[in-house]
């Protein structure tokens, strides 16, 4: 946008606004956001989880869609796909810097994009860790509770729902060249 007399009135002296950093009010909104996401989609995976536990605990397979979805309770000691289960405290570990990581990069978060990104990873960071840190056999071993079923997939939870989707917004971000600020390259502009 421009002024009279061609004064740029949004970014620097070629009219460029790409690099110019959203005013403080919109950081707030985004910061708000990124608040909101995390806080309902942990909620919402410690819900499911305490039900599942609850509802499903000796119980045989509940079909949802036929053979396609089915909730099966499953505590998983491990990593995705049940993998170093060994290494419980060390993943335990790792979630809590996960976590500290999350939060120090939301300082800057400039879009709604990854506003929702974010909060959704650290959602779904937290509600495994909660598991780990509060669930049997104990703190930082605690099994994670998994109960969404697919054929020929492992099970999962709302928590790894979060994370995968989180992966896939912030993938989708840097394709579109825009920074965790807001602002974006000038060569990706044109695929804006």
């Amino acid at each position: 946008m421009q002024a009279a007399r061609g004064a740029s009135l949004t970014g620097d002296e070629n009219g460029s606004d790409l690099d110019v950093a959203p005013p403080a009010r919109s950081r707030a909104r985004h910061l708000a956001l990124f608040a909101g996401v995390a806080l309902t989609a942990y909620a919402v995976d410690v819900v499911t989880k305490v039900l599942a536990v609850e509802k499903l605990t000796d119980r045989p397979d509940v079909e949802l869609v036929g053979d396609l979805l089915k909730l099966h309770l499953v505590r998983n000691p491990g990593a995705a796909f049940s993998t170093g289960t060994a290494y419980t405290e060390v993943f335990s570990l790792v979630a809590v810097a996960a976590l500290v990581v999350i939060v120090w990069f939301a300082r800057r978060i400039g879009s709604a994009g990854w506003a929702v990104a974010l909060g959704l990873l650290l959602a779904g960071v937290a509600g495994n860790l909660t598991d780990r840190l509060v669930r049997e056999p104990g703190p930082l071993r605690g099994h994670v509770v998994d109960f969404f079923m697919l054929p020929h997939w492992p099970v999962f939870n709302v928590a790894d729902i979060c994370i995968d989707v989180a992966a896939a917004l912030i993938l989708v971000q840097v394709y579109r060249g825009v920074r965790l600020d807001g602002t974006r390259n000038e060569r990706d502009e044109s695929r804006a």
